[in-house]
């Protein structure tokens, strides 16, 4: 799960704080879209997940230092600014990591460049990915591409996962379609049902 937390789910998220009249149409078809489709279907991966024992880990946007010394350059230039054990950083209730789940966070687009997750993964004896979250062109497209280089098999829900307009979100579908594998909420579930009744 890439960067579901409230900085850039919640209407009063950060992400929202500094958006010109020109921006707020977008951001409010965006946050739309959010609350009645994507959530909901991250929820239902989450579950199928769970039930099929699949191991879930979060990423979330958040410094590690108390002054965000420690972000991106990226992250610096563009005013990324997630505080530590702040509000923004927090995973909404719909999706919240149960206890024994990993939430790593993050300080750069890639999760695989700015933590450990490669390190995490390989001790898990994890060789394949399913992928959801925030934003499809940005941190989603950054862990897709270079979890395929890394030598990961990567599956990309594509209803689960959403950017600030559609025509983004179908452009980076089509851009990244050579580094994984993209299917619906729909037919994941359906997935990890036939395989739970055929062990």
């Amino acid at each position: 799960m890439i960067d579901v937390q409230n900085y850039g789910v919640d209407p009063k998220g950060g992400s929202f704080a500094k958006l010109g009249e020109r921006d707020l149409d977008d951001a409010n078809r965006f946050l739309h879209l959010v609350h009645a489709a994507i959530l909901p279907n991250q929820a239902r991966l989450l579950r199928a997940c769970r039930s099929a024992g699949i191991e879930v880990i979060y990423t979330v946007i958040e410094n590690l230092t108390i002054d965000g010394r420690d972000r991106g350059l990226d992250y610096k230039i563009s005013g990324i600014d997630v505080r530590k054990g702040s509000w923004d950083a927090k995973v909404p209730a719909i999706v919240a990591p149960l206890p024994d789940e990993i939430v790593i966070p993050k300080t750069s687009s890639s999760v695989f460049i700015s933590t450990n997750i490669d390190y995490l993964l390989r001790n898990l004896r994890i060789r394949s990915l399913v992928i959801a979250g925030f934003l499809t062109d940005q941190c989603v497209d950054s862990a897709v591409r270079d979890a395929c280089d890394l030598g990961y098999l990567v599956t990309l829900i594509t209803d689960a996962c959403a950017t600030h307009t559609r025509e983004r979100h179908e452009a980076s579908l089509r851009n990244n379609r050579g580094y994984c594998r993209q299917i619906t909420t729909d037919e994941f579930v359906a997935e990890v049902e036939h395989l739970r009744k055929t062990q």
